[in-house]
């Protein structure tokens, strides 16, 4: 397929029951190593006045009390394999990074029909994202645009922000597994919407299966790279939407259902069993 460069293959295994939205874990992440980050050190100034010394106690007071500068942080994974720690993501850094200028106006605001949801603060896409197809686009800023997006209570495959992705899917169930959900709502959202006619799927193996039916399902393999907004399927058990192909291979991705909110993630090139084109 024209676009597609190689990439390292990897089998899929392990099997969860259809549908129910988590990913095979095919390998430990790097746990955040949680010590604590001593602040730089003070320079000892002989001869110090009192008010100096004062002020520089109460600079070492605010760094201690401020854990994101001292504790790292790791975030147990339901539904899903556990991410990269966020120090060991280029994709992190990168977030970072654009987040810091457009904090107030994330991606997909303004371009995407969003069905009333409110788009998550925060979260914005790096500059240099590749070019993908229009539909593509669309998709992802939609997705983009839920990074945040949480259950309420963690566990339950609930919330106001589910209920509206959910019916995007004709026969969708309240409490069931949503990563495909989700995946059929940004899809709408885009003026793309799965099914045969076009009233969303509810499974990672009926998306597949659609895919297969209309030409657009790829499975995994040597010389498979996919592009921003196509879908990244993991066997029969969850779905999410591309990202970007990150300079090392990584697919950094944007998935519903994953530690029981709409997350954006990072896979390892063999991860994923196969994806649905898009374009």
């Amino acid at each position: 397929m024209v676009g597609w460069a190689a990439t390292a293959a990897h089998p899929f295994f392990g099997a969860h029951p259809p549908g129910d939205g988590r990913p095979s874990f095919l390998g430990p992440h790097p746990p955040g190593d949680g010590r604590l980050k001593p602040a730089p050190a003070l320079p000892i100034t002989w001869g110090m006045s009192v008010e100096t010394t004062l002020a520089r106690v109460d600079a070492i007071r605010q760094a201690i009390a401020d854990p994101a500068r001292l504790v790292g942080s790791g975030v147990g994974a339901s539904g899903g394999t556990e991410a990269p720690p966020a120090a060991a993501s280029p994709f992190a850094a990168a977030l970072a990074q654009a987040g810091a200028g457009v904090a107030t106006q994330p991606l997909g605001a303004s371009a995407v029909a969003l069905g009333g949801l409110t788009p998550v603060s925060g979260y914005g896409a790096p500059n240099g994202l590749p070019a993908g197809s229009a539909g593509g686009s669309r998709l992802l800023a939609a997705a983009e645009s839920q990074v945040g997006q949480s259950e309420q209570p963690p566990g339950s495959n609930e919330s106001p922000a589910i209920a509206e992705y959910r019916a995007a899917t004709a026969g969708a169930q309240p409490g069931e597994p949503w990563c495909a959900y989700f995946v059929s709502w940004a899809a709408r959202q885009a003026g793309e919407p799965i099914g045969a006619g076009g009233q969303g799927l509810g499974s990672v193996s009926e998306i597949w299966s659609w895919a297969q039916s209309t030409g657009r399902a790829i499975s995994n393999g040597p010389g498979v790279v996919p592009h921003p907004g196509d879908l990244i399927v993991f066997g029969g058990e969850h779905v999410g939407i591309v990202r970007e192909v990150l300079p090392d291979g990584r697919i950094a991705t944007v998935e519903g259902n994953y530690d029981n909110r709409v997350s954006a993630n990072v896979r390892s090139a063999g991860e994923a069993t196969g994806y649905v084109s898009m374009s």
